[in-house]
């Protein structure tokens, strides 16, 4: 006995390299083995539609967790993992993504960036619509804030998409969806634009209504008059091509002495009454010496300096009245500094060379001033003033349509308009001589338009 008990305590130690080999073996064996099962469970999973999914693996047992969408689909994975070659038991740690009532996802722009928010119902429906934002925004940050969420209403896919292309007409704004009501807000980025989203919302999947309260930009229009260079510069928008040219061709008749600079736009939008009340302020534009007339909507502004004290006394007190319903009108008119006197022979020369440009017009078979004429008629008066000491005879005539009693009349009515309107600017009536010769002195023939239109005349002489 003593014999074998000192055998065996030499046997022993040789069993810590034999456990040693053992655990090195199982390890190397088990190690393989968990990473071919979790290669095997990740293929098995390939085609199923899973959030935040892991594999874990001890020996052949697995932990499998995810969010699925469906019950279908998280049993459908569940037994994909459990069907994989080696396993033997799968603990199953896999849960439905949250569903939300209501369903919402937003889209919102402002002057940085893009945000997407809310919930979308699957991975694949995430990408498409980033996917559409990056392309309908590029080089502009999308700011990407979606989640998983089940309850999407019917073909929110589609809707999601159609929303995100009129995004792309906001300036700013915001269009979301709750379950199947679509709201929009914001500035369309260009006039049409309020009308071109509303157009494309008629395409939306059935079902779905909408709140929309997209506001258009102001509608903008704008005429800069330049005494340096001679110009009146028209910018901004028109409604069509008809007003385009009705707009041009006042502008034309108002502004004798400035090359008109047309860069108007034909655009929807207009408010009611936009023709009328920009007719009437070009008018009152072409009183003043230099000035800006901007119409945004429905709120008139004109600022710059009238020719002469009583100019702009009047633009200031009349400038609101008549205004249609609705519209706003401002005046910012000083007063330009008073030009130095001259003597008569100068005084007459600048006569001849306005009414060289222009001719002051009537309406047709009267003597009423026409509208288009207040613009040459305060350069007039503005010519009178400069020559204090003077008498001025104003001379009417009128071509030989009409019996020559009533050319007489008509000629002498006319000169007369033209003194009350100087006289009405504050000066005396004293210096003025109204004078009429009815057709008897034509500076043309009056066998043709062109002729006659030279001979409807006001002449200006000037008496020491």
């Amino acid at each position: 006995m003593h014999r074998l008990f000192r055998w065996s305590s030499k046997w022993w130690p040789g069993l810590i390299p034999l456990a040693i080999l053992w655990v090195a073996a199982a390890w190397t064996a088990t190690v393989p083995l968990e990473a071919d099962l979790t290669a095997h469970a990740a293929a098995a999973l390939k085609d199923s539609v899973l959030d935040k999914a892991t594999i874990a693996t001890a020996g052949r047992d697995i932990t499998f967790s995810a969010d699925a969408f469906s019950e279908q689909g998280r049993s459908s994975a569940v037994a994909s993992v459990e069907a994989v070659p080696g396993v033997r038991l799968v603990n199953d740690l896999t849960t439905l993504v949250p569903e939300t009532k209501p369903f919402v996802w937003a889209i919102e722009r402002d002057v940085a960036k893009v945000t997407l928010s809310g919930s979308v119902p699957l991975p694949v429906v995430r990408t498409k619509l980033l996917e559409a934002a990056r392309t309908t925004f590029a080089g502009t940050e999308i700011d990407d804030r979606m989640n998983f969420s089940r309850s999407a209403p019917s073909r929110f896919e589609a809707a999601a998409a159609l929303l995100i292309a009129q995004v792309g007409k906001l300036k700013t704004g915001k269009i979301a969806i709750s379950d199947a009501t679509v709201t929009l807000s914001g500035m369309a980025r260009e006039l049409g634009g309020r009308e071109a989203i509303a157009a494309a919302l008629k395409n939306l999947p059935e079902g779905y209504s909408v709140a929309n309260e997209i506001h258009a930009p102001p509608y903008i229009f704008e005429a800069n008059k330049d005494p340096v260079a001679a110009t009146l510069t028209l910018t901004g928008y028109v409604p069509d091509n008809a007003v385009h040219a009705a707009i041009v061709a006042s502008a034309g008749r108002k502004f004798f002495g400035e090359k008109v600079i047309d860069k108007l736009k034909a655009s929807v939008g207009e408010p009611a009454n936009f023709t009328e009340v920009v007719t009437r302020m070009l008018g009152v534009l072409s009183r003043l010496s230099t000035g800006t007339l901007v119409v945004s909507d429905r709120n008139v502004s004109i600022s710059g300096d009238a020719l002469y004290d009583a100019a702009g006394s009047q633009i200031r007190a009349d400038l609101p009245k008549g205004m249609p319903q609705g519209w706003q009108a401002k005046a910012e008119v000083s007063v330009k500094p008073a030009a130095a006197p001259v003597d008569s022979t100068v005084c007459q020369q600048l006569f001849a060379d306005l009414l060289g440009k222009g001719a002051i017009r009537f309406e047709t078979g009267r003597p009423t001033l026409d509208a288009d004429s207040v613009g040459l008629l305060d350069r007039l008066t503005e010519t009178a003033l400069r020559c204090p000491t003077a008498t001025i005879e104003v001379v009417g005539h009128t071509d030989s349509d009409g019996g020559d009693s009533f050319n007489q009349t008509l000629s002498e009515r006319r000169a007369q308009a033209v003194v009350d309107y100087m006289v009405k600017a504050g000066m005396p009536a004293d210096r003025f001589k109204p004078m009429g010769y009815g057709s008897a002195q034509p500076v043309a023939a009056n066998d043709t338009d062109e002729g006659k239109a030279k001979n409807r005349r006001i002449d200006f002489i000037v008496r020491q």
